[in-house]
């Protein structure tokens, strides 16, 4: 950019951001498209050459763009590694005053300047505008840290809430095209309506002002995420602790049962189940009571397993089986888990979708299966024969986000398989529409932190060390994945809403650093400055040629 194109240097760095994330948001919506089509030559299946292919000849056709607009740039011949020159300078000058640490040599107004024995000025004083600008990005990992969160922790969020929205179902790994989404609706509002707007109302609303706002922005956007995360963590499932012990009961025969416990009875009336999970001390369930009218008491023993929830699955009071469930979390991306008891005297195949429950026992349960949000159709497959005239295929209920369900095939009594469904963890209550707030906070904050961080890198940057800045700046995004590492390794938070308030406490300490540091911040114009060099290089340039043409020719004679 020439002197002066200040306004169109702006310009490009949002479109230049709103390019990227376009491309992003349209590979999201496209890509999965593409994928689900159906081909190949012997078997139809998932078209995935097409979901690469496309991508792979667009890049293509990218390529050949760029070759051709590339004459409309100006191109400048490398003058050899800007980077190592810097380095060396910086090592140099560093060696140099630790040499002469000692009180009898004079101070120097800057560190750098201990180098102006091996290096110029010019190259001295461009390395002292970009490390400037390299101490102000110290604070600046901070801000990626809680930035690159969206891929994995306010994903995890995601995956306990529901993602109904209206007529819209999204699945928890899609709420991340939110960004790209707002970030398309914001660039263009921020450029065009919000920064003309404080610019008329005579603010000076300088690069370091608008990355202050931006860090400040992704804090708040993390103490939404926590309000969020509390909602949920209210309507969660309590799962036993690694000294308790959970049982629920089932009651799968054709009697009523009763079931006693340490402290209490529970009556099951036929094909029904307790209202939940009950919790004991692990030490303290040594036993359960089972009986049903007319029949005597049967005593179950058993050696819980500590930390586990578990099913004692019943059909007389001298019949019965306990089940560990193994299942004590909240099924993963949303899913919903689902397993079969079969209450018949034969083995059954089921066959869920793509999935296949293979041998389920008499009076026994299968593992889980998790599958995702939709009406699931399964067929039952026997063994023996089932009557002719039973029907032998079934669809779930409507399966939402993140639940579990026993369903039971139960026995008409003409002998054909009946279906009763059981909740084992309910369905994701709060919904994903909850995250938006988080997302257009932190999406707003990128705006005006990393576009306004680009160009402020460039517009600070000397003509030959703008890579050189570009580099650091990207350091910083690095610098943001190690604190995530170090933050959640050395946290262990028990509650993940507390996690989130100690990110956004950081990040506003953070921000408050930065705009003190930015407070003392010169801005300058590295063009005007390497033009003060050049004019001092044609000045001397212009003294060693007067010297040359006044010295006086020396003649022969004089010879």
């Amino acid at each position: 950019f020439e002197e002066g194109q200040e306004k169109q240097r702006n310009r490009f760095f949002s479109i230049f951001y709103l390019a990227i994330n376009a491309g992003s948001l349209l590979s999201t919506i496209i890509t999965p498209i593409l994928r689900v089509q159906q081909c190949g030559i012997h078997s139809k299946q998932a078209c995935y050459p097409l979901a690469f292919g496309v991508p792979a000849a667009l890049m293509a056709v990218s390529l050949i763009v760029f070759v051709i607009g590339s004459g409309m740039y100006k191109k400048f011949q490398p003058q050899g590694n800007v980077m190592a020159k810097v380095v060396k300078c910086i090592g140099f000058a560093l060696k140099n005053r630790f040499r002469h640490r000692s009180k009898e040599f004079p101070k120097r107004e800057h560190w750098l300047d201990w180098a102006r024995e091996k290096y110029d000025e010019r190259l001295i004083s461009q390395i002292k505008m970009v490390t400037k600008v390299m101490f102000l990005y110290i604070p600046l990992p901070m801000f990626w840290a809680l930035f690159d969160q969206q891929g994995s922790r306010w994903t995890l969020q995601a995956t306990a809430m529901n993602g109904k929205i209206g007529a819209i179902e999204i699945q928890p790994d899609q709420m991340q095209t939110v960004n790209a989404i707002l970030i398309v609706i914001m660039v263009p509002i921020m450029d065009a309506v919000v920064y003309p707007l404080i610019a008329k109302c005579g603010l000076n609303f300088t690069s370091l002002k608008k990355m202050t706002v931006g860090m400040f922005l992704a804090s708040m956007a993390f103490v939404a995420a926590a309000i969020v995360q509390v909602e949920i963590d209210r309507t969660l499932p309590v799962f036993p602790k690694p000294n308790e012990v959970q049982v629920k009961v089932l009651n799968i025969g054709n009697s009523n049962m009763m079931a006693s416990f340490p402290g209490m009875e529970v009556a099951l009336p036929q094909m029904s189940q307790t209202n939940d999970f009950m919790t004991f001390a692990g030490d303290k369930l040594t036993s359960i009571n089972i009986s049903s009218p007319g029949s005597p008491v049967n005593v179950v023993t058993y050696n819980f397993e500590q930390g586990h929830r578990h099913t004692l699955l019943v059909w007389a009071p001298n019949n019965f089986q306990v089940i560990k469930d193994g299942l004590n979390q909240k099924p993963e991306k949303g899913e919903n888990g689902i397993r079969f008891i079969n209450s018949f005297d034969e083995s059954f195949n089921i066959t869920m979708g793509d999935k296949v429950y293979v041998n389920v026992t008499s009076h026994n349960a299968s593992e889980y299966q998790f599958f995702p949000s939709g009406v699931k159709h399964f067929t039952i497959s026997s063994t023996q024969q089932i009557p002719q005239q039973c029907e032998r295929n079934f669809q779930s209920s409507n399966l939402e986000f993140g639940s579990a369900f026993t369903y039971v095939i139960g026995r008409t009594d003409i002998g054909c398989p009946e279906l009763h469904i059981f909740e084992d963890i309910s369905p994701n209550t709060v919904n994903m529409a909850l995250q938006i707030p988080q997302y257009f906070l932190l999406t707003c904050g990128e705006v005006v932190f990393s576009v306004t961080g680009l160009e402020f890198s460039y517009s600070q940057a000397p003509s030959n060390m703008k890579s050189v800045l570009q580099a650091g700046w990207l350091l910083t995004v690095a610098g943001g994945n190690i604190i995530v590492l170090i933050v959640a390794g050395a946290g262990q938070f028990s509650e993940q809403w507390a996690e989130y308030v100690l990110f956004a406490a950081l990040l506003l300490v953070v921000c408050v650093i930065f705009a003190i540091m930015a407070r003392f911040y010169t801005y300058v114009n590295p063009a005007e400055i390497e033009a003060q060099f050049d004019n001092e290089d044609e000045k001397k340039n212009a003294e060693k040629m007067n010297i040359y043409s006044t010295v006086p020719p020396v003649s022969q004679t004089q010879m």
